[in-house]
């Protein structure tokens, strides 16, 4: 059903988007109809067509269908964003009807300079956030520790090794004494090969307190067992509804993302279960992919809550749709004295796209409550 409604979104879109191009003076003038639509077919078959071949493990095959397919994704957008934004004001034309062809002009050429801006902000290496963070029950020994924090790289066809290559030199500039990974980590088709060939550069990530993940939903989308195996191929420690203390008096507890689209109770208990067993009052850092259960986890002594997936709506104005999924889109946030960062992503999904807001690798400075500095 999700995907027969998915499809049927999807096809709606590019039909408005081939009516109101075909409307276009310029367009209209210079390229016929016939070929305008067997493009924008092509363009919407791209994207199902990709994905599908990707899946079947023909890779090779599936790169330049869903490399054109997912930027059109995004190209789309704002075709359709700009499109329906003039529709509105002019009431799809019958207001101003000798006007509205040329106003469809100036939002095709708005949506072109929307889509460079994209790209340019796409293309740009992610940023650095730094943030320091008073961790009730931090012992004064483990003042000072460094956590390095990365979200939603969507390792796959799409991303290449000289890209994540460049990442992890970023990473290991920053000195870091622990590095997490919150989820996404890959794309998640089939049975992961093309991110196999990644491995040994993943497998040179160190950090002196180990570097430690939770799993995405996008780990759960690869065949069975392949997401959560290929953390333990690249010799990264998966924490799947457990906690571990990293150095005396510094607890990390990571939970495994669920598979449903919204939170159950059984969300519910599995976090209360992870929880469970640690020593009271004990500094307590909780992975999580999705920025859910804040007010549970502060309630059961968390003092820091990192997590990513919301990609902080990635293409603006998403943002404003995936707040109301998920209030916590990006940033830091206090809740009832708990510290909840949420990355905005570190790679990429869909489009090569940002818009407004960069690429992140987050950086925390751990602080003990009795610190003055």
């Amino acid at each position: 059903m999700f995907l027969t409604v998915a499809i049927a979104i999807w096809t709606i879109l590019n039909l408005y988007v081939f009516w109101r191009l075909a409307s276009v003076p310029l367009v209209a003038h210079n390229i016929p109809r016939g070929w305008l639509f067997a493009a924008v077919l092509f363009l919407w078959a791209s994207f199902v067509l990709g994905h599908y071949l990707d899946h079947l493990g023909l890779t090779r095959l599936a790169l330049p269908f869903e490399l054109v397919g997912s930027n059109w994704l995004g190209i789309l957008f704002f075709l359709f964003s700009c499109f329906i934004f003039l529709d509105f004001i002019t009431a799809f034309g019958f207001l101003l009807p000798r006007l509205a062809p040329a106003l469809r002009s100036f939002a095709l050429l708005g949506a072109g300079m929307l889509c460079l801006i994209a790209f340019i902000q796409g293309f740009r290496p992610p940023v650095v956030r730094n943030y320091e963070v008073r961790l009730p029950g931090l012992p004064a020994e483990a003042d000072g520790t460094v956590v390095v924090g990365i979200s939603d790289l969507h390792l796959g066809t799409l991303t290449s090794e000289r890209w994540l290559k460049a990442r992890i030199s970023q990473i290991e500039s920053l000195r870091s004494d622990l590095v997490i990974i919150l989820g996404d980590l890959v794309e998640g088709h089939g049975e992961l090969e093309n991110e196999k060939k990644m491995l040994p550069l993943l497998q040179g990530l160190k950090a002196p307190l180990g570097v430690y993940a939770v799993t995405g939903n996008h780990e759960h989308y690869a065949a069975v067992g392949a997401g959560p195996s290929f953390f333990q191929d690249a010799g990264i420690k998966l924490l799947r509804d457990e906690w571990v203390e990293v150095r005396p008096g510094l607890i990390l507890a990571g939970v495994d993302d669920s598979r449903n689209h919204s939170l159950t109770p059984e969300d519910v208990r599995r976090a209360r279960q992870t929880l469970s067993g640690r020593a009271p009052g004990a500094a307590t850092i909780f992975l999580s992919h999705r920025p859910q259960q804040a007010e549970l986890l502060a309630a059961n002594g968390v003092g820091l809550m990192l997590s990513g997936h919301t990609h902080g709506g990635q293409i603006w104005p998403f943002g404003y749709v995936v707040r109301q999924f998920f209030p916590l889109l990006g940033g830091r946030y206090e809740i009832n004295g708990m510290t909840a960062i949420v990355c905005r992503g570190t790679g990429l999904w869909g489009p090569r796209m940002r818009l407004w807001r960069p690429g992140e690798i987050i950086r925390v400075t751990l602080r003990s409550p009795g610190d003055d500095k």
